[in-house]
């Protein structure tokens, strides 16, 4: 049978095929047998749920053939609108999730861990862990992860995990914690305080460190909490190298799917953390615009569904995303 052939009968029908208890949903298709393609050509009734046939009367059952081609059902649920900002589960990447005191981000992917092989939730270290270095009590391993973030509702009723590994972001200055710079900056703000009471000084010391990656990863509260399948895109083939004038895509909280093109390799940037903080970044790639807040923690992939980057910061004119062979190779997890 040809496919002008399927399609003409695929129409004759259609509306009747409506018309049927739990049908909510028709298509071109093969016909399968025990979840096996025939490749025999077939119409495909999509129904909410399948029904017994002694429970149906006869002209509520769905025929075996149409104009003698053959007929498949697919039982599929009910069909809704996947809300990025809603309660999900199991929960997709591309929705919305967060560190318990941050607003909201992406989830990124879901990776497995290198050494005990369970399934962990990706995103940024800003996403999950709430821009910590580690020592200044931003966060903690086993702090809840919710699903949406906070600022879409999220709390302990919609918990999904856990931190559980993150790689410290560090900044320019952090408040010196030195015994002798904290007398030094008491006693400066002894003296500003006789000529100006309503200042006050703050020491900050400066650091040297680079970020390769702003990356984190939560332990589910159970593997059925969680599906691989990125949302709008599929699953992830592998990772690919980033190069200039790929074409990439991501799927995230705020701006769904989207693409672009890779504008820059091997690029060092100085990013912006919070009001007054910043933090350099080297070794990331730059993108034509794929974002907007909330979408941080997306995963970055070529147009064959490769992995390439996880994208964490940007403006209305580009993006920035790490090589996800260092995000991989530094959280120790993998595809």
């Amino acid at each position: 049978m040809t496919g002008v052939e399927l399609r003409r009968v695929f129409n004759r029908h259609r509306e009747d095929l409506f018309g049927l208890p739990n049908v909510v949903g028709v298509g071109q298709g093969v016909k399968r047998i025990k979840g096996r393609a025939t490749g025999e050509p077939a119409i495909v009734v999509l129904v909410s749920k399948k029904v017994p046939l002694q429970e149906l009367k006869r002209d509520e059952r769905v025929p075996r053939t149409l104009s003698k081609v053959a007929v498949d059902v697919i039982e599929v649920g009910e069909i809704r609108l996947l809300g990025r900002t809603e309660y999900q589960r199991p929960a997709p990447p591309g929705v919305s999730i967060g560190h318990y005191r941050v607003t909201a981000g992406t989830l990124g992917a879901v990776v497995r861990d290198r050494q005990t092989g369970e399934l962990l939730i990706l995103s940024n270290n800003h996403v999950l862990a709430n821009s910590t270095s580690g020592n200044d009590g931003r966060a903690a391993i086993g702090d809840p992860i919710y699903q949406p973030g906070p600022y879409d509702g999220g709390g302990p009723d919609q918990l999904i995990g856990y931190l559980y590994r993150f790689i410290p972001m560090q900044k320019d200055y952090e408040e010196v914690t030195c015994r002798h710079a904290q007398f030094a900056q008491r006693l400066a703000n002894k003296m500003l305080h006789l000529i100006r009471p309503s200042y006050r000084l703050a020491f900050y010391r400066r650091l040297a460190g680079e970020n390769l990656v702003d990356a984190a990863v939560a332990k589910p509260v159970s593997p059925e909490a969680i599906t691989p399948e990125i949302l709008g895109i599929g699953p992830v083939r592998g990772i690919r190298e980033a190069h200039v004038g790929m074409r990439v895509l991501k799927s995230g909280r705020s701006s769904g799917l989207n693409s672009g093109e890779i504008l820059a390799v091997g690029a060092t940037v100085q990013v912006t953390l919070e009001e007054g903080r910043s933090g350099l970044f080297s070794d990331q790639f730059v993108t034509q615009p794929l974002a907007k807040p909330g979408d941080s923690g997306s995963l970055v992939l070529d147009e064959e569904h490769y992995a390439v980057g996880l994208l964490f910061a940007g403006s209305e004119q580009s993006s920035i995303c790490n090589r996800i062979q260092n995000v991989l190779e530094l959280l120790q997890v993998e595809f």
